[in-house]
């Protein structure tokens, strides 16, 4: 007897035999049982699942025939990739209405239907919406997008997932051992990763290394043949990106270049790799990566080391230069920039790590490094100093119009008209996370003060114009009040100014914002506004969200960077 590949041997002829729909399958068999026939069937899902195979097995279970549909002439089973004329579909609609010659019903399925034109299927509609009783439609399709909703409506439809990883090994060494192949476990775990969920794909892998090893699988050809990386390779250009080691990113690609692989491929399987390392941060239990034990072990070490965000930042980075790699005519340049901007990554600060620095003091000096930051002063022709000009605090406010908020309204609790009636949530400040401390009498001892309650808040208020306190008030001198009140109508925010205008000034103290009129020459020398297109580009930039999001601020103006 001639061989018989094992794609084709261990097709399933039975819903006992399909393998990861049990879903489609428990569907089924309650139809056949109930006797609820729909009039037609959608089997939607990725190549090598078991759409076509399912649906022969409900044809042959719908007239009750047992063993293979060859030869049944109440089954007609036709590729609409080569039946896809208008005249062929209308010829068939046309035999359709004759009765079965053997059973209960006349089946119909139609393999890759969305490769029929749209003339064909407006001809198939009319039979399709009014079948006569004995007719019934299977469709099976990789691309259900391209079926018309016309059709869509009037099926029942099913879709295919891919088969679960763990259900593919076991399959895999059902075959192995039924078909007297040696293979370990992690071969088999390898073939079925390069299945991807295919049940076809995988088997035909099987059954290829198979033949190249006269009926073994050895695990160091595995990956070879399979045309990926040792996943030792992963381990240690993801182990580099994260530790930012560019020399050992670059050396790695060179490696994957001398051994011939193909980069694109590679790049995906890498893409994998860092999946499962991110669910194993996650808190997955290392049985459940796609990953033999050995290297599932090295991944979780890697994992628990790496921490989540620094994973997720990896993985957000290199998906999004997936198209690229995959599209590009030098796959391994592009592959290796993408690993080395990723490498970067660990040298780049957080925002908010930035923030919270310029709020708090570096020493235990006196001055809060929240207050402004004194600038270098320029230098005249002769390469010497200028003066320092004098602090923003000691110059005669100009000319003004204020934004008050009363000591009335601070003890009684009331709302000023500019906040509205938003309340701040209770937790927003813990009333434990401040020791005591006494009156303060100075800008930045109330700086200092406000940054142990909200230090974004105080470095925000160390750049306006000047800071005084008076007549048990606080009065902050800017030109933009906009700006500074907007960021005081966050609840979080307004609560920790005036829980520290209570510690720091008494019972009662109040604020005001008092607008700063700016002189000709300076107004001339104001950015103009943005574009919109030019502003919504920046507003898309990681950096620029956070910072809008944790002031409540606008893009008013938008400078470009000054070179040292």
């Amino acid at each position: 007897m001639s061989y018989q590949v094992l794609a084709r041997k261990w097709r399933p002829n039975t819903f006992d035999e399909v393998v990861g729909q049990a879903h489609v399958v428990r569907a089924l068999e309650n139809a056949l049982a109930e006797g609820r026939i729909a009039q037609a069937y959608l089997f939607s899902g990725i190549r090598g699942v078991g759409k076509t195979s399912v649906a022969r097995i409900l044809a042959r279970a719908l007239n009750g025939v047992a063993g293979s549909s060859e030869g049944e002439l109440d089954i007609l089973e036709i590729d609409a990739a080569t039946y896809s004329k208008v005249e062929q579909v209308r010829e068939l609609a046309e035999s359709l209405r004759y009765r079965p010659v053997h059973g209960k019903y006349k089946v119909v399925v139609l393999d890759e239907v969305h490769r029929l034109s749209r003339q064909a299927f407006d001809a198939l509609l009319k039979i399709v919406e009014e079948p006569p009783e004995h007719l019934v439609f299977i469709f099976a399709t990789t691309e259900v997008e391209q079926v018309p909703a016309t059709i869509l409506s009037r099926c029942q439809e099913f879709s295919f997932h891919r088969v679960p990883f763990a259900e593919l090994v076991a399959h895999l060494r059902a075959i192995a051992d039924a078909e007297s192949i040696e293979a370990s476990d992690n071969a088999l775990r390898l073939i079925a990763r390069a299945g991807e969920g295919s049940v076809r794909d995988a088997v035909a892998l099987l059954d290829q290394l198979a033949t190249f090893g006269s009926g073994a699988v050895p695990d160091e050809e595995a990956g070879r043949l399979l045309g990926g990386v040792d996943a030792a390779v992963h381990h240690r250009l993801l182990t580099a990106i994260l530790a930012g080691d560019g020399a050992t990113v670059s050396a790695t690609a060179a490696a994957i270049d001398s051994e011939g692989r193909d980069p694109r491929h590679v790049f995906g399987e890498f893409l994998r790799y860092c999946r499962d390392v991110l669910h194993l941060a996650l808190g997955a239990e290392p049985g459940h990566a796609e990953l033999p034990a050995e290297e599932a072990a090295a991944a979780t070490e890697l994992a628990r080391g790496a921490g989540y965000e620094s994973l997720l930042r990896v993985v957000h980075l290199l998906l999004g230069s997936e198209e690229t790699v995959r599209r590009s005519e030098v796959g391994l340049l592009a592959a290796e920039v993408a690993w080395l901007r990723a490498a970067e990554l660990p040298k780049l600060t957080a925002l908010e790590d930035l923030l919270s620095r310029a709020a708090t003091p570096a020493s235990g000096g006196a001055r809060s490094s929240a207050a402004p930051a004194k600038r270098s002063a320029p230098l005249d022709a002769a390469g010497d100093a200028d003066p320092e000009p004098e602090p923003a605090t000691d110059e005669a406010p100009r000319s003004v119009e204020t934004l008050q908020r009363s000591p009335e309204e601070v003890s009684s609790g009331e709302a000023s008209p500019q906040r509205g009636s938003e309340t701040a949530s209770p937790a927003a400040v813990d009333p434990g996370s401040a020791p005591p401390s006494g009156p303060v009498h100075t800008a930045d001892a109330f700086l200092e003060l406000l940054s142990r309650y909200r230090q974004p808040l105080a470095a925000h208020l160390s750049h306006a114009d000047a800071l005084r306190i008076e007549d048990n008030t606080l009065r902050v001198f800017t030109d933009d009040p906009a700006f500074l009140e907007r960021a005081l109508q966050r609840p979080a925010n307004r609560e920790a100014l005036e829980r520290a205008l209570g510690e720091g000034l008494g019972e009662g103290a109040g604020w005001e914002l008092v607008t700063a009129t700016r002189s000709p020459e300076e107004a001339a020398t104001e950015p103009e506004p943005a574009d919109e297109e030019e502003t919504a580009e920046v507003a898309g930039h990681p950096t620029v969200q956070a910072a809008l999001e944790l002031f409540g601020g606008t893009i008013e103006s938008i400078e470009p960077r000054e070179e040292p």
